[in-house]
């Protein structure tokens, strides 16, 4: 028996070959062979900090410029340490809670891996 990839989409371990294409029975995805190599890699970003370290949903990371809050007179100060970031797609990379601040996102060029 031949190892069969999984099914991209929903990751079913019963694909089967249907001439030149892999079919999904579950979700009745089709993918060619030539695409089964490069699909589980496109929907993946990473996103790294100021110094090139890779971010993870739950890492810690510090502030390393002080960052005035929108709409307010309050700022983040170098050397605040954030814990649970949240990894999220758009403008700002990571929603996080700062304490004494509350829920707000941060671009990933101001912090630093913990």
């Amino acid at each position: 028996m031949s190892a069969l990839p999984p099914c991209p989409k929903c990751n079913s371990a019963y694909t089967y070959e249907d001439g030149s294409l892999f079919v999904c029975p579950e979700c009745a995805h089709e993918w060619s062979a030539a695409t089964a190599a490069a699909e589980p890699t496109e929907g993946k970003r990473e996103v790294r900090d100021a110094y090139g370290n890779l971010l993870q949903d739950g890492d810690s990371v510090t502030v390393i410029k002080d960052l005035k809050v929108k709409g307010s007179s309050t700022v983040v100060k170098v050397g605040t340490k954030v814990r649970s970031i949240r990894l999220v797609d758009g403008d700002h990379d990571i929603d996080c809670k700062i304490d004494g601040i509350g829920a707000m996102g941060l671009k990933s060029e101001f912090v630093k891996k913990a």
